[in-house]
């Protein structure tokens, strides 16, 4: 039986990276987005040769809209369909509201938020008439949900990634297709230093921040047949940050 495709924005980065490989893992062919960043391509080369599965890499400036339409239609032509689409691409530029540029703004929403559209408006068709449902997951954020200091632009593109994960859920309901959104807390990557690390864990029930991984682990459940009766939903995994 053919596996089930799942399409990966945001591929290259932590989180993407880790999604990747747990959707590799579970036996689906990945097919993998990515902009600028190929470091990770042979790193999941090899992962992959342990699983019977197939793996494809796009590369797409995801601001793009014309290029991610034509990369997508291009891909879906000579290879079918997706079963699920895994918005992961994500980039925060920083800096308290009357000095962030329009730079910092457009930016972050062009990235975070549109890119929403650009992705799944070209494909939606693609899936609805293939008639075999599918899953939509959106990687938003916490700051989505409470906000931060410093992070208007962020806040308000994840915030925006929620309102959309929810009015596409009741649009695409009676077709069978879930979407969800996962709101992550604090994760490792590179950009955490023990400094943050430790101030974090004063707000963190668990007293650790998250691991990409964690983040892969509710992915994975999202597409998996255990979360048939889930969607337009926001799960938070953060450790239960107060």
């Amino acid at each position: 039986m053919k596996n089930k495709s799942i399409l990966i924005t945001g591929a290259s980065g932590s989180i993407g990276f880790a999604i990747s490989k747990k959707v590799i893992e579970n036996g689906y062919d990945a097919v993998m987005c990515y902009n600028k960043n190929d470091s990770f391509i042979e790193k999941i080369k090899c992962f992959a040769k342990d699983y019977d599965v197939n793996i494809r890499f796009l590369k797409m400036n995801i601001t793009d809209r014309e290029e991610v339409k034509n990369t997508l239609i291009k891909d879906i032509e000579e290879n079918g369909t997706y079963y699920g689409i895994v918005l992961s691409s994500g980039i925060t530029m920083d800096n308290a509201f009357p000095a962030m540029t329009e730079d910092e703004w457009d930016n972050v929403i062009d990235v975070n938020l549109k890119s929403f559209y650009n992705v799944v408006n070209p494909i939606i068709m693609h899936i609805i008439r293939a008639r075999k449902g599918g899953r939509i997951i959106a990687i938003s954020s916490i700051s989505g949900i409470i906000g931060n200091r410093g992070q208007v632009n962020y806040a308000a593109s994840k915030a925006g990634l929620i309102g959309a994960v929810k009015s596409l859920a009741i649009e695409l309901g009676k077709r069978n297709i879930t979407v969800n959104c996962i709101a992550p807390g604090i994760i490792e990557s590179e950009m955490i230093n023990d400094e943050i690390i430790e101030h974090a864990k004063n707000m963190i029930a668990l007293k650790r921040i998250g691991k990409p991984e964690d983040i892969a682990n509710a992915v994975n459940f999202l597409l998996s047949d255990d979360s048939n009766y889930i969607t337009k939903q926001v799960i938070s995994v953060d450790g239960g940050m107060y």
